[in-house]
């Protein structure tokens, strides 16, 4: 292990292994069991423990704590872990924990997310690529946010519940089932297609319009979701947003209470 910036205050574990180019702040410590890539910066008073893994030119601004043990009654010690990828930010008081045997043994985090202060992640969730969670959001276990969602300050997400790609989350809401892609979500419920959220990431304005259709189809009107569902899949020019939508909510009515990852629950592994 050759580093070439750790602060004096700094404690680096026997078994660490850190890329030459990561900066290492004050009074931070480092597990035996972390891999750490290049250009990654760990500001003051940041902790990296457990079975982790961390790609290159990520940013823990600090006093952050990274890999700890699940705040969960069943977890046991097992050897589960905690991925992240590249180009995020994790700003301060953040923590993140790894993850357990009853569910995928592995907490991981893509590339190029921005988690805002105070805000928790916790064992098993999945968090994908260009996602922004707001300051203090809570995502309980098990819990999978898509590509470039947003979740705005202070909400939070019931376990196993799923986010869908280029969903936004209001402020303060309780997430108790999944939210729908491509749509805005506000004290428990769907509220419109985030078209401001399509047009920055070059969605057409014929697959916002179809998407606007659909809502309110699905939301709106008081036909039977089903045959709804079934209208819309025939459209002929269908976007693929918007049949990647009617998937999504035909997965919700497999899942259990409106969370699709219910029924994905993995029973506890025997002992070997």
């Amino acid at each position: 292990m050759i580093v070439s910036s750790v602060h004096p205050t700094a404690y680096i574990a026997p078994g660490a292994e850190l890329d030459a180019s990561v900066v290492v702040g004050p009074f931070c410590y480092v597990g035996s069991r972390t891999r750490i890539g290049a250009g990654t910066m760990l500001g003051p008073h940041v902790t990296i423990q457990g079975r982790t893994t961390i790609g290159e030119r990520n940013h823990f601004v600090g006093q952050c704590a990274i890999g700890g043990l699940p705040q969960d009654l069943k977890y046991a010690g097992e050897e589960s872990a905690l991925v992240i990828g590249n180009d995020n930010v994790v700003r301060e008081f953040v923590t993140i924990n790894i993850g357990t045997a009853t569910g995928s043994w592995v907490t991981s985090i893509g590339d190029r997310n921005l988690i805002m202060a105070c805000a928790h992640v916790a064992h098993d969730c999945m968090i994908e690529d260009d996602v922004i969670l707001g300051n203090n959001v809570l995502l309980a276990g098990h819990v999978r946010i898509e590509n470039m969602a947003i979740i705005s300050g202070g909400a939070a997400i019931n376990h196993f519940t799923t986010v869908g790609s280029l969903a936004m989350v209001g402020g303060m809401s309780r997430v108790g089932k999944d939210v729908p892609p491509f749509m805005t979500f506000d004290s428990a419920r769907v509220r419109g297609v985030n078209a401001v959220g399509l047009k920055r990431r070059g969605y057409s304005e014929d697959a916002v319009r179809q998407l606007r259709k659909a809502y309110r189809m699905l939301f709106q009107d008081e036909s039977p979701s089903s045959v709804v569902l079934d209208e819309i899949e025939a459209w002929q020019d269908a976007e693929p947003a918007v049949l990647r939508l009617i998937s999504f909510l035909r997965d919700m009515e497999k899942g259990y209470q409106g969370r699709y990852r219910e029924a994905l629950r993995r029973p506890p592994q025997p002992e070997s």
